[in-house]
């Protein structure tokens, strides 16, 4: 579960040129813009990542004066990736009041007057405590579907840590020369294709399982690419094939694809509880006629730090000529270590 409200410390603050009230604080690999003088290295503070839905209430200064919008009946505002006076800032960093060494959030006021107070400490996730919610984008209608069930319980969701949570394990990963799988990230919609151990055949959207049904996207992706059968044929009970759907209609189709198409990006074995790694994936993949998600580079970290690994993130897509979205890190020898690096430069242009 991704922690998108937590209790982290500050290790540097960092001045920003011709900024005379704002300053650069820096949560692990994450930069926000805060107060000058709000925070100083070493102090915690409660980080929200981007992506978030916060509440008005948390922060009514988000809404800048103007009426704040809704989003699954809340109302309140998105976190984005802005930049401000030419610096990066991703995400909201909010103070802890400190009580005689405890440290504490002081929970904001309800109408009726009644206030919250959390006790926590340093890498607590304090999202649900919050009331912060995921944001997403609006499901497109062809990719809704009649609900069959919830997600498999038996497979993993897809879904990658970003490396700006995962400063220490960098630092790790980059002194054991550990080798990567790079590919790129499509900007898509996450499909699961699912033969389970009694041969009933699933399809799965980010959260769901999915009803049979050809005018869904996600099915009909399945159908034409005769996945079904195929792992049948082939004996695959127990793996979970999962990728990306791209094209008309999903994500603005940065890509200019006509129609739809599949890419897969890893498969899981709910038999063993492991991903296969990259040589089996990429063989099972060639064996059942599906197209792969295109790869960048196999290569041990050379970047010096994770400023440098996402600046590595930004190109062009292997697909078109469009800015890709980002890349997925995949160790070889060890396919369990993994993460992903998201472009800035592709933030900012499609303003997330």
């Amino acid at each position: 579960m991704r922690k998108l409200a937590s209790i982290r410390k500050i290790d540097e603050i960092r001045p920003i040129e011709g900024a005379d009230a704002i300053e650069c604080a820096v949560v692990g690999g994450w930069t926000v813009v805060v107060k000058k003088g709000e925070f100083k290295p070493g102090d915690v503070g409660v980080y929200l990542e981007i992506d978030s839905w916060v509440p008005t209430e948390l922060a009514p200064f988000l809404s800048k004066g103007n009426e704040p919008k809704e989003y699954n009946g809340v109302k309140g505002e998105r976190l984005r990736t802005v930049k401000l006076r030419g610096q990066l800032s991703q995400g909201l960093l909010l103070p802890v009041d400190e009580v005689n060494g405890t440290k504490f959030i002081t929970g904001y006021f309800r109408e009726d007057g009644v206030g919250s107070m959390i006790i926590v400490k340093e890498g607590d996730d304090v999202t649900e405590a919050l009331g912060i919610q995921k944001w997403e984008a609006p499901v497109p209608a062809q990719l809704a579907g009649q609900v069959r069930g919830n997600f498999p319980t038996a497979v993993p969701k897809t879904d990658q840590e970003r490396i700006q949570n995962l400063k220490k394990e960098f630092e790790e990963w980059k002194a054991q020369n550990l080798v990567f799988e790079i590919t790129e990230k499509l900007d898509g919609s996450s499909c699961t294709m699912y033969l389970d151990l009694e041969g009933d055949f699933h399809v799965c959207s980010r959260n769901l399982d999915l009803k049979r049904d050809e005018n869904n996207s996600f099915w009909k992706a399945a159908i034409q690419n005769d996945v079904e059968n195929r792992m049948v044929a082939a004996n695959l009970q127990g793996l979970a094939i999962q990728g990306e759907l791209v094209g008309e209609g999903i994500q603005g189709n940065q890509y200019k694809i006509r129609g739809q198409k599949f890419y897969v990006f890893d498969i899981y074995d709910t038999k063993t509880g492991a991903y296969l790694n990259s040589e089996q994936r990429i063989k099972l993949c060639q064996q059942l006629g599906l197209e792969h998600v295109p790869l960048v580079s196999v290569k041990a970290i050379t970047a010096e730090d994770i400023a440098g690994i996402l600046q590595e993130a930004e190109g062009k897509s292997l697909l078109n000529d469009s800015e890709r979205e980002g890349l997925v890190w995949k160790c070889i020898s060890d396919p369990s270590i993994s993460f992903k690096t998201i472009s800035n430069r592709w933030l900012l242009k499609n303003k997330e």
